[in-house]
């Protein structure tokens, strides 16, 4: 699929007069528009690929993945991106092999590459492309069953208010799901989104953290052993456990709020370059700051466990057949948020915490307990409306809302609450843009009165 315009092309070799800026300006300018070209190929190729992957979900269409995931991005990159010239290669089967994406006229194009099963990975800045028609013989489609809506009343009238500026003045959801007691009573879609997954962003977080309990169940691992970071035993980084890292306790320096790891995501380069060497700043326990690193090298502490134990077994085991938790170019798994769902799977997810780590048919993947864990705000707290546990925010301080109430967040409106007390779990989907804010809180409140 070629999509390199008379036009894009124009806006590719143009440059910015060098004497309008300064030789960093340039730099920047420049490293902006490699970032933009990978945040391209990697949304439009895992969208794609990944949404090709389910039986009954046939594509997404370039324009739906502009429209969506390319639309009110960073600030620095949302002007540049939907310009960038690219092309979908797809392997002899019809199954997309690879994206690129043009940036600059003396570098070869950004280059995303589909692994089968694996979704895709980002390849350095400056790699070649990747080769075709490697792909394996067996079956790639995985059959589809999409959660239905239960009916009509003050329930279906609180998830449809969710499609509004009801919660958030130009927030766009895209799913709604509502489980009561292990049953689904809503599950709202936008047109034509039904059963595509998106990428989790920080929902990855609370993930990891739930592969962390798994690897605790196996007897692999114990929270408070190090987490494996710093050069050696002198190295005073040696101290940071899992569970610090779990907790965003790290006491490790990062540089923007939320850790901006733009390049590992967008740009090339792979966790442990970029997620595991950063300075000790405060003694680790004592000071909370959010951070992606923190949840990387917590995965990485069970990195040694995922060639028997990788991600998608355990999401097999849930039913989350439309779950692919996507890595580096060397392998690595992205936990902080690289993981592209549906909103069905997602409630799958919550219901395991409902069910305190235990199958439906009765098999135990987390600990006993786990659920308490994940959700106890025992480390350093953030300042703000939320709370903290292990890899879950704290709906704590929400009025309205039952104080055991636990979530996963993440960026552009992705949320998984999960109500203890009244068995409830309920998804939010979203593609909401850089300045719009979608009210979870209050959505969990109306929904949670819509029930009573």
């Amino acid at each position: 699929m070629r999509n390199l315009t008379l036009a894009a092309a124009t806006v590719l070799l143009a440059a910015n007069p060098a004497a309008a800026q300064s030789a960093q300006e340039l730099l920047d300018t420049r490293y902006d528009r490699a970032l933009a070209a990978g945040y391209k190929a990697l949304m439009l190729c895992s969208a794609i690929a990944n949404t090709e992957r389910n039986a009954g979900a046939l594509t997404r269409t370039t324009e739906s993945v502009h429209e969506w995931e390319l639309t009110g991005i960073y600030p620095t990159l949302d002007p540049i991106i939907r310009d960038l010239p690219f092309e979908i290669v797809r392997a002899a089967d019809g199954r997309v092999n690879h994206v690129e994406v043009q940036w600059a006229t003396d570098m070869a194009p950004r280059y995303a590459r589909h692994d089968a099963g694996a979704g895709c990975k980002v390849l350095p800045i400056g790699a070649s492309a990747p080769a075709t028609d490697r792909w394996p013989s067996d079956s790639w489609e995985r059959p589809f069953t999409v959660m239905h809506s239960a009916g009509g009343g003050p329930l279906a009238d609180a998830a449809r208010a969710a499609f509004t500026n009801d919660y958030g003045e130009g927030a766009r959801s895209t799913a709604v799901i509502v489980l009561v007691d292990g049953l689904t009573k809503v599950a709202e879609f936008d047109e034509g989104r039904r059963g595509e997954p998106q990428r989790t962003w920080s929902v990855a977080k609370s993930i990891a953290a739930t592969l962390v309990g798994a690897a605790v169940h196996r007897g692999a691992i114990d929270v408070n052993q190090s987490a494996g970071l710093g050069a050696d035993q002198s190295d005073p980084r040696r101290a940071i456990t899992i569970d610090q890292a779990l907790r965003m306790a790290t006491g490790r320096y990062s540089d923007t709020p939320g850790n901006r790891t733009d390049p590992l995501y967008w740009g090339g380069s792979t966790v442990d370059e970029r997620a595991q060497d950063w300075p000790l700043l405060h003694m680790p326990g004592t000071v909370f700051r959010y951070a992606n690193n923190d949840t990387l090298a917590a995965v990485q502490a069970i990195e040694a466990t995922f060639e028997a134990h990788p991600p998608a077994e355990f999401f097999a085991k849930l039913g989350m057949h439309h779950t692919v938790a996507e890595t580096d170019w060397q392998g690595n798994y992205v936990l902080s948020s690289q993981v592209w769902a549906t909103a069905e799977d997602l409630a799958k997810l919550g219901q395991l915490y409902l069910n305190d780590g235990v199958l439906p048919d009765g098999t135990r993947i987390l600990p006993k307990g786990w659920r308490e864990y994940v959700s106890s705000p025992s480390g350093p707290q953030p300042d703000g409306a939320f709370g903290y546990g292990a890899g879950f925010w704290l709906m704590n301080k929400s009025d309205g809302v039952p104080p055991d109430t636990f979530a996963a967040f993440g960026n552009r409106g992705q949320y998984v609450v999960i109500v203890p007390s009244r068995d409830v779990v309920i998804v939010r989907r979203g593609e909401d843009p850089v300045g719009s804010r979608f009210d979870i809180a209050a959505f969990t409140r109306d929904v949670l009165a819509a029930l009573d």
